[in-house]
């Protein structure tokens, strides 16, 4: 499997259904993302089971990634037309409603396999790719399609790269928003752990 941490996210163009249901044929994501950072998550299928559950809980936590200058943007092997029906089913009825982030249609599946997260070429495994800036992936997680995501965690990621680059401390483990973060020394790393060691 590939490793895209340290790379350039791999770009696309494919067609998207757009927060007011809008369909965007010609969604280019590094457009779309330019000068922020982005996470781009796939998922298996529309009107499956784990994924709407995860899907609301990216659209729950919007607002927390764009007060962060982040773009979330949904991806699967559906076509933009499954999206926008599922957009259309209500929540208790097994859809997901009217949310507000662009949901891109992989059809050829091209985007899955330059993500590598294509499986038995089928459908994409939940893959997470936090992309700063400048177009670089800086963390990835992908989990088998029985295990749902923790969005908080991708919060908590997001936090932890901003930091790094407003302080040019890196992050512990365990860290969080607000607690310490670790000078990259020898010294830094007595520090700390002298402070904080206990506590991890």
């Amino acid at each position: 499997m590939a490793v895209l941490v340290g790379k350039n996210a791999p770009d696309f163009v494919a067609p998207a259904v757009m927060p007011d249901n809008s369909i965007n044929e010609k969604f280019q994501f590094s457009q779309h993302i330019k000068g922020k950072y982005a996470v781009l998550f796939f998922y298996p299928l529309d009107f499956t089971f784990v994924c709407p559950s995860e899907i609301l809980a990216f659209n729950h936590r919007l607002q927390e990634f764009k007060s962060r200058n982040t773009e979330v943007i949904a991806c699967s092997v559906d076509s933009h037309f499954t999206h926008l029906a599922w957009k259309n089913t209500p929540e208790e009825k097994g859809g997901i409603g009217q949310i507000q982030l662009p949901m891109v249609a992989d059809l050829s599946k091209s985007i899955a396999r330059n993500y590598d997260v294509l499986l038995n070429d089928e459908v994409a495994l939940r893959g997470s790719f936090l992309i700063d800036r400048q177009g670089v992936v800086r963390h990835e997680v992908v989990n088998d399609l029985p295990l749902g995501r923790n969005i908080d965690e991708m919060i908590r990621m997001v936090d932890a790269l901003q930091f790094s680059e407003e302080h040019g401390e890196v992050c512990p483990a365990q860290w969080e928003k607000g607690k310490a973060g670790m000078t990259p020394t020898g010294a830094g790393v007595a520090d700390f752990l002298a402070k904080h060691g206990k506590d991890l």
